[in-house]
């Protein structure tokens, strides 16, 4: 079935309830690596409440990707073997609580038509409030990579942001577990592709690959421990495309490039040599 254009613009939904737990925030922390080192007390403080007593645990700014997982604004039919993560972007309104009942308001942003060949891009928005207060706006793409055709625009989704052309400032290795895929599909994203290896063949993977949303935790993590001292409420916007997938058990290396309040961002697999991540930048307040 063809997206339904423009009748999918008018999709949206409001005030659907979430809450969540220290579980929950600590589970999401370990799914994106944290506290793999149980010596590491400045990463404790993200994954071990008991630890942190008496300073507060501390939550990982990216949680807010997951926090209202399943949140969206209606059904829009795509081949589902075929989509995948293209983009992230979150505004951060406040710093992510450590337990919180909340709700989301979710709507369609644009949905872009690149072509039968080449597949359609569907950009949602979902913004987290508690009460009459925003935490967060989570602006994502998807893309839809056998749903294009339908005979929508192809242009006007926003400029990237471009990392600078000098040598990147400092570089960190993040090893990635074989079994990372496995852990960080507890936070929400239960999609077969990243744990059935017979789907990710049908999906033409050799195997099943990590979470793109995972990759964006793990910049986030980047940052985190460089440029922001582990202070999560530094954090005012974290951005970043998705162009390559990541296989459990390879390392990521992220180049980092600091100019002023602005952290820009890219990471490739170190094994293969491909960049994963790009135009990725981090405001910091």
């Amino acid at each position: 079935m063809p997206i339904d254009y423009p009748a999918v613009l008018k999709l949206k939904t409001e005030a659907a309830p979430y809450s969540w737990s220290n579980r929950e925030v600590m589970l999401y922390a370990l799914g994106i690596g944290m506290g793999t080192d149980p010596r590491n007390e400045r990463e404790l403080q993200f994954v071990n409440e008991a630890f942190a007593t008496p300073k507060p645990l501390k939550v990982v700014p990216t949680f807010a990707s997951v926090c209202v997982w399943g949140a969206r604004p209606g059904v829009i039919h795509l081949n589902r073997f075929m989509v995948v993560d293209g983009e992230r972007d979150i505004t951060f309104h406040k710093p992510m609580p450590v337990a919180a009942s909340v709700t989301a308001d979710a709507r369609v942003r644009g949905v872009y038509d690149k072509g039968k060949e080449k597949g359609a891009i569907i950009q949602n928005e979902i913004v987290v409030r508690d009460g009459d207060r925003d935490i967060a706006t989570i602006v994502s793409s998807t893309f839809a990579k056998a749903d294009g055709g339908f005979g929508g625009p192809s242009e006007g989704m926003p400029e990237p942001h471009q990392v600078p052309r000098r040598a990147p400032d400092r570089s960190i290795d993040i090893p990635i577990r074989p079994d990372q895929a496995l852990l960080y599909r507890l936070s929400g994203d239960r999609n077969p592709l990243h744990s059935d290896p017979e789907f990710a063949r049908r999906a033409g993977f050799p195997k099943p690959i990590l979470h793109g949303m995972c990759t964006y935790g793990l910049t986030c993590r980047a940052v985190l421990q460089t440029y922001a001292d582990y202070d999560p409420s530094a954090f005012q916007r974290h951005r970043v495309r998705f162009s390559a997938p990541v296989f459990p058990g390879e390392t990521i290396t992220v180049s980092l490039w600091k100019d002023g309040n602005s952290i820009s961002f890219e990471a490739h697999v170190r094994e293969r040599q491909v960049i994963v991540a790009k135009n990725g930048q981090t405001l910091l307040g």
